[in-house]
């Protein structure tokens, strides 16, 4: 079994000076934290992996393709493959858990 503390993460991802921090990789899926400040700029191009946005905490928006929503703690957010996604008007500090499979990279 693996195991994650939130808080443990979050101090890693930190330590290395870091926007994202993969966690978890296995065959068919990998697992990260990515973190973006109130205010920042996500600068995020399309991936090749189906992904799915777990907000744990912060507030901001999200457009994927010509979609657009508001997120916030408990929001999950599915972007297929390919499908250009940026967070905007980040509000509150955005921790955002990403799954992505096929593995990322």
């Amino acid at each position: 079994m693996k195991a994650f503390r939130l808080d443990e993460l979050e101090a890693e991802r930190a330590a290395n000076d870091g926007a994202y921090l993969q966690f978890l990789r296995e065959r068919n899926m990998s697992v990260g934290l990515y973190a973006l400040d109130a205010g920042a700029q996500d600068p995020q191009q399309p991936h090749h992996q189906d992904e799915v946005y777990f907000v744990v905490s912060g507030r901001g928006w999200i457009t994927v393709g010509t979609e657009t929503t508001e997120v916030a703690r408990g929001s999950v957010v599915y972007v297929p493959a390919n499908v250009p996604h940026k967070f905007h008007h980040i509000s509150e500090d955005l921790r955002v858990m990403v799954v992505f499979s096929p593995p990322e990279g």
